[in-house]
């Protein structure tokens, strides 16, 4: 099953019209009934992508994180259709897309898996989460020209004691790591001699 429109939100009860306080190139601050939140205005949807390589690996990116002054450990992950001329991106091809240029990987096999809020009292983005199977190294990745990503290729098996080090050492953990490992194991995308 594939996500209609991840960003749609639904809406219950009656609202007040909403109010818009900032309004910049990539996002707008609003507010209504009281509560303040962020909207995206330059993508049609959110990806976040769990490559698993055929040999049980996990791969995640590293990046320093301006908003926390910190480098965080991720899952790959980016938007959809926020790139001019590629407004109607589909969710799928933005996952490709982003593990590509993120981590120069490339999957055959891809399944997608769920949708949530990437954070529901702040902001209004909704993302999907994609499982890229048997992921193989075909670029150097790292990202685009305004980024700058470290790439790592981590055993399944000695992951828990990789991410405790690399907390240990200052970076900050993406709970979405967690969340892509239940998939990836209830799905059979890493097995016990991984």
């Amino acid at each position: 099953m594939e996500p209609a429109n991840v960003n749609n939100v639904n809406t219950r009860r009656a609202r007040r019209p909403r109010e818009v306080h900032y309004q910049g190139k990539f996002i707008r601050a609003v507010s209504e009934d009281g509560w303040e939140w962020v909207e995206r205005t330059n993508a049609a949807g959110a990806v976040v992508i769990v490559p698993i390589t055929a040999q049980g690996e996990v791969v995640l990116i590293e990046q320093y994180r301006i908003p926390l002054h910190a480098r965080v450990i991720e899952l790959p992950a980016g938007l959809a259709g926020d790139a001019a001329g590629d407004e109607d991106e589909s969710l799928l091809a933005a996952a490709r897309r982003e593990l590509l240029e993120e981590t120069g990987f490339e999957a055959d096999r891809w399944e997608y898996l769920t949708e949530g809020p990437s954070s529901a009292g702040l902001a209004t983005e909704v993302f999907a989460l994609y499982l890229a199977r048997d992921a193989r190294r075909v670029a150097p990745g790292g990202g685009d020209s305004a980024e700058e990503i470290a790439v790592h290729v981590v055993p399944h098996a000695e992951l828990e004691p990789w991410l405790e080090r690399r907390r240990a050492e200052g970076a900050m953990i993406d709970p979405k790591v967690f969340a892509g490992l239940y998939f990836a194991l209830t799905r059979g995308a890493l097995n016990q001699s991984h």
